[in-house]
């Protein structure tokens, strides 16, 4: 696809892949929604309101690492192929030793990633930030809902840890506890703050970070299909993924929900700076 803009082109302009160890993966899908919608338009939002990223993110220059924009991912009817689209772009970074920097589109995106990680067959840890557990088997009838991205990642046998939490069903609260699902809930990260270690020390050294932007509260990024109070904050978040970039080695992340508003660039500027600052963790 020609003319397509790439993160932070003003910049660094259009870098050959083969020099870049951030890949950015733009996947506007969008087909479960069920409140706001216009998911479909994230990746391009974020790439848009990167330009007017500083280089310099306040501790280093990310963008000296290289970071290529692959062209839009185009879907057709079918959740099932789309998935595996996601899935083959995702694994073809994966095997060249980069990091894979997925954006979406609803959070489903997030199943094709997590079938590119199973195929490395490599102890992987998956870790949420959601306002929503994600534990449902289906909505409405379909298991690819974004509402069951968790419970899908599950059955790939993945070990999950989630943060920010503070909307789940009465039976994912069950689930959770019945499978001893790790997890650091908004509330208790608003009463008792960051704890001194993150993970367990059971959880693998590899993690992928699946990043719904609903887990921030709503005065940080409202632009978002289902926004949810008592959301996590921007510095409280940062904190939070230093803490575990630290402990950790992150192999790869996704941006997904982002649902921008016309004329409204506070949530677009702040999830492109998200995806910056994380590639700056790396």
């Amino acid at each position: 696809m020609e003319g397509y803009l790439s993160f932070l082109e003003s910049e660094i302009g259009k870098m050959p892949p083969e020099n870049c160890i951030f890949h950015i993966i733009s996947a506007g899908y969008e087909v479960s929604v069920t409140y706001g919608t216009g998911t479909k338009h994230g990746p391009g939002a974020i790439i848009k309101a990167s330009q007017q990223l500083e280089l310099f993110d306040g501790k280093t220059i990310p963008a000296d690492k290289g970071i290529y924009t692959h062209p839009p991912l185009i879907f057709g009817l079918s959740s099932e192929e789309n998935l595996t689209l996601i899935e083959n772009k995702v694994y073809s970074v994966l095997s060249k030793k980069c990091i894979p920097v997925l954006l979406g589109g609803e959070h489903t995106v997030s199943v094709g990633a997590f079938k590119a990680l199973a195929r490395m067959n490599e102890a992987i840890g998956i870790v949420q930030f959601d306002a929503h557990a994600d534990l449902r088997d289906s909505l409405d009838n379909n298991p690819l809902s974004h509402a069951c991205v968790m419970k899908r990642a599950l059955e790939l046998s993945f070990p999950i840890a989630q943060f920010g939490v503070r909307s789940l069903t009465y039976e994912e609260h069950l689930f959770r506890e019945k499978n001893s699902i790790f997890h650091i809930d908004a509330d208790v990260l608003s009463e008792k703050g960051i704890p001194q270690t993150i993970f367990p020390d059971s959880f693998p050294e590899k993690i992928y970070i699946t990043f719904d932007v609903d887990s921030f509260d709503p005065s940080v990024i409202p632009s978002t299909g289902t926004p949810m109070p008592g959301g996590l904050l921007w510095y409280q978040t940062l904190n939070l993924l230093k803490k575990m970039a630290y402990e950790r080695t992150i192999i790869g992340f996704d941006v997904v929900e982002l649902a921008p508003v016309e004329g409204f660039h506070a949530s677009d500027f702040t999830a492109a700076r998200l995806v910056y600052a994380m590639m700056g963790l790396i």
